[in-house]
Formats: C-alpha cells, structure tokens, sequence
C-alpha cells in the first residue's frame, strides 16, 4: 500500500491549476444578443400582436358566418322508436322514422352529413382506456390482459371483437336522405368512404391477414353484444370499406373530449341532379333508429353543413383571437398612459 504523502507534490513542484480553461465557452466570452427594452420595442411589439390577432380573428368570424349549416334534433320526433329501443327485447327488430324540412335557398359546393350526440360523455378514463389497439391492428392478442374488460369475453370464454367500451357503444343509426320533387322521391347519393383520417385507415387500423373477413372473425370471436351484426358485415358491398378498416367505426373510435360533439357521418355526392349541391325544395331523413339515448337524457341530431377554409361552423378560434387582440391592444394604451404620467412626473421634478 502507498503511502498517503506520496499522492501530494513534491517541493518545488507547480501544484495544478483548477481554473477553467482559457476558451471562450468556459469563461464565457461567447457573442450574445441582450435585447434592450425601450418603451418604443415594447409598446409597437403589444400593438402590432393586437392588431394581427384582431385582423386573423375578423377573418376566422367572418369565415364561420358563411359556412351554410341546417341542424334538426329528431330524438322528440323519432319518440316512438326510442320507447322501442329502450326494450332490450326488441334489439333485433327494425324501427324507422321519418323527419321532413324545407331549405328555403339551394346548398351549392361540398356537403356534409354529421351526426350530434349531446349529454354522450366519452372522456370518461375507463371508456377512454376500454380498447385494444394490438387488436385494430389485426393481431392476435390476449384479450383478457387488456383494458377491455368487462367487454372482452363472454361467459363461455369467446373473445369479442373489437373488444372494449367505445366498439360497443358505437353509433349505429343508418340516415339516409331524400328529395320531394314535385310527385317524385329522389334519394340523395351519398359517400360512405373516405371520411376518416388517412393516418386511421391506413395505420392505426387494420384487418387481420386471411382469405376472407368471414374466417378471420368467425373463428373464435363474436361481435360485441349491443352489436346488431359482426364487424365483417359493417359494409357487405365494399370489402376495402368493412371490418375494422370501416369509416364509421373508425371514426367512432376517436373519442370526442366533450359531451356535445359531432362526427362526420357521410357526403354528399355531386352527380346529376346534385351536381352544384343541394337544390331548393323538401326533403327528408329517413332514419333506422337503433342508437336509444333516454336512459342518459341525451339528444341526437343530423347536421348538413358546409365547409371552408378554415373548417366549419365554429367561431370559437375566430373569438379567441379578437379577445387576445384586445388585450394586447388594451395592455398596450394601460402602458402608454403609464409612460406619459411618469414622464410627467419626471419633467416636473426636473424643473424643479
């Protein structure tokens, strides 16, 4: 072992410096910007904010104001078939309701079919958690490890699918709409497909890899049990369009984060007659009813709304912005009346 004296320097010997190193990044001389803050940079830097937020939230009001939006409620007008939907004897039996309305002027340029659910809370953290994303990818997973439960399996051990709270509770009302002209009914054409989010039908979502859905999801599964029919037979006419690759569900999997939302449901196609949209005249919603709402007090509506470029009719983001302008703007004039009253005072002292 060495002797502790031999680890310290000898006489004559330099001891070792423990300064920093002469460079610019440890003595710190690195170029730097300090701003200088005068009352000039300061109050053209609240007027300028102010003026630029009042400008983009006139254009986003303006903007919200032209979108055309028609909004019917027909949870009073369909009362009979939500009594009927209530009993849970009667899930497999077909109920429909009608709901007439009158546009007054023609709908020209894109349309779109939304539906609304109100008093529907979704940011629930168990329902949000209630799903399997291992599984909407196609894999072959154990369901009872996941956040499924108590919507994973049945008593007898089959696993459900898609599995969770949010697949099952999915909103399953068919609308379809029609046009009264003159003595002739005339059903309206309308997009099914390419309403969801290109990154949700071609990512987050998949169908397991087999020959034919039937196969893949009847051997071993079965649909949820407020399901009418299994998830291969969402949409039996397009196969691109079925299983868990369907519009609808997919678009019903992205859960709203308030109890009033909508969801976009189907477009509007222009051909023939409604080539430039929607013509002036009656029309009505032919709507098979299977969603009950009554036990949670909720509400439900069918939307045909515009759109343009900045969305549809929501002029939240257009307010936010007037009054973050105006504030810049008020905070602005407080300062300015600051300076000029100590500047004042300062002058006065000075004469003095």
């Amino acid at each position: 072992m060495k002797n502790k004296t031999s680890f310290l320097p000898k006489e004559g010997e330099a001891q070792p410096s423990r300064c920093p190193d002469n460079s610019a990044f440890k003595q710190q001389r690195l170029p730097a910007w300090k701003p200088q803050l005068t009352i000039a940079s300061v109050l053209s830097s609240f007027f300028l904010t102010g003026a630029f937020c009042i400008t983009v939230g006139v254009c986003l009001v303006l903007s919200a104001n032209s979108v055309r939006e028609i909004q019917i409620d027909y949870s009073d007008k369909c009362s009979d078939c939500s009594k009927f939907r209530e009993n849970s004897s009667n899930w497999n039996k077909d109920c429909q309701c009608s709901v007439n309305f009158t546009l007054k002027e023609a709908i020209l340029g894109d349309i779109f079919m939304y539906y609304g659910l109100q008093n529907f809370y979704q940011n629930h953290r168990r329902y949000v958690m209630s799903r399997s994303d291992a599984q909407l990818l196609g894999r072959n997973v154990n369901i009872q490890r996941s956040y499924c439960a108590p919507f994973s399996t049945y008593r007898n051990g089959t696993p459900m699918a898609p599995c969770g709270a949010i697949a099952n509770s999915i909103f399953n009302d068919t609308i379809d709409l029609f046009y009264n002209h003159n003595s002739s009914v005339i059903q309206v054409p309308l997009l099914k497909t390419g309403n969801s989010w290109w990154t949700d039908k071609n990512v987050k979502f998949r169908n397991p890899d087999s020959y034919n859905l039937s196969s893949a999801f009847a051997a071993g599964t079965a649909r949820p049990p407020y399901w009418q029919k299994p998830v291969y037979l969402l949409d039996e006419e397009d196969e691109r369009n079925n299983g868990y690759v369907n519009d609808d569900f997919i678009i019903w999997m992205r859960v709203s984060a308030f109890a009033t939302f909508r969801n976009l449901y189907r477009r509007v196609r222009r051909v023939r007659r409604f080539a430039e949209g929607l013509p002036a005249g009656n029309y009505t919603f032919r709507i098979s009813y299977n969603f009950p709402v009554a036990r949670f007090k909720g509400r439900k509506h069918v939307i045909l709304s515009t759109v343009v470029w900045s969305g549809g009719s929501n002029p939240f983001l257009g307010i936010a912005y007037l009054v973050s302008g105006s504030v810049a703007t008020l905070t602005g004039f407080v300062i300015t009346g600051i300076h000029l009253k100590l500047r004042k005072k300062k002058t006065y002292f000075q004469k003095q």
